[in-house]
């Protein structure tokens, strides 16, 4: 290939002889606008000269011409997450399939910093957004409504804007079914961030059907920390000190239910000997740790997949709706103690 860091449409066209509009036209990407533009022997012409030099499009003229500029931007809390980079590289692999580049910024589920970044996406022209750090506050709705660019949430949600999430109520309550029927009546939730839906969600799902069996579990053993290790072991030794009788924890995510492992190790106890313990996610580490961990699973890459999918369909201006997938109960040894004997 001759490499030619001056290959443009002007270009081309000189070398073939052809009107700049003619070449512009064949190399739009729109195979219908080529075929009206050129025969088949010079359309054939126009790709191989392109081939030859190397030409790429140029993207600041594509967006002038058609006032698209095929980025979509993405904002996450922390790309470093397993689950949201996961979710991202979803949605980078279908906006590319579709000739569209995505671009992803951290928020640290910092509202002001989010906003700011979304103002630059708004200055870069972005076709679309998608976002998953939304908080549930009124002021986050407010926010969403002031918007002026197309945008779908993912794994978080916020009013009655488009999602796509997964149904983290039923997991929940998933969760508090397997523990319940196992006999344990002594549970706590490590309830995750408390303004996401996310962490919102699964706690209540959980707490629910423990109050409709007649079981409600009292406030102070529902504690809502960050969604890591370090967040899930301090509270797990907050819950183990006030209520040394626990036979149960329940974690709304799994690296949270990770770091409750270690406190209930320091506590003398033995998770699926003399404790239980879910988590929620299914991260391939839960699977691999010494004491492997009993989780519900969230399909996050095709989570991903029709985040992009559902913004594509809003961008086509066609009909849409929020989609929810399933979650599933994995059970493994973390779960494996039960406390029917106790009642």
């Amino acid at each position: 290939m001759k490499k030619s860091t001056h290959c443009t449409v002007r270009f081309i066209a000189d070398q073939l002889g052809l009107h700049f509009s003619t070449v512009s036209r064949v190399l739009s990407g729109n195979e219908e606008v080529a075929r009206k533009a050129a025969s088949k022997a010079t359309v054939e012409r126009i790709r191989s000269i392109a081939a030859e030099y190397g030409y790429t499009p140029n993207p600041h003229a594509i967006t002038l011409r058609t006032q698209q500029s095929k980025l979509i931007g993405v904002s996450v809390p922390r790309l470093s997450d397993f689950i949201w980079a996961t979710i991202y590289e979803a949605i980078e692999d279908t906006a590319m399939d579709k000739g569209y580049f995505a671009y992803v910024t951290n928020s640290y589920d910092k509202p002001e910093l989010q906003r700011r970044q979304l103002a630059l996406a708004t200055a870069r022209r972005v076709d679309g957004l998608i976002l998953g750090d939304m908080h549930t506050t009124e002021e986050s709705l407010a926010f969403l409504d002031t918007l002026k660019i197309p945008f779908v949430l993912a794994l978080r949600q916020a009013g009655d804007h488009l999602s796509v999430t997964c149904d983290d109520r039923e997991g929940g309550r998933q969760a508090a079914e397997f523990l319940f029927s196992q006999g344990h009546r002594d549970v706590a939730v490590l309830g995750g961030l408390d303004f996401t839906s996310t962490g919102k969600n699964r706690t209540e799902g959980f707490t629910d059907f423990y109050r409709e069996a007649g079981c409600p579990i009292p406030a102070d053993r529902v504690i809502h920390a960050d969604f890591d290790t370090q967040g899930g072991r301090a509270s797990a030794q907050r819950l183990l000190a006030r209520h040394p009788t626990l036979t149960a924890m329940y974690a709304v995510n799994d690296f949270a239910a990770i770091g409750a492992m270690g406190a209930v190790r320091e506590a003398g106890l033995t998770p699926g000997v003399s404790m239980a313990l879910i988590g929620y996610n299914d991260t391939p580490l839960a699977a691999q740790l010494p004491i492997p961990l009993a989780t519900l699973s969230n399909p996050v890459h095709q989570l991903g997949q029709q985040a992009m999918n559902l913004l594509f369909c809003l961008l086509a201006g066609e009909p849409c709706k929020s989609i929810v997938l399933k979650p599933a109960f994995v059970f493994r040894q973390s779960a494996a103690f039960s406390a029917r004997s106790l009642l």
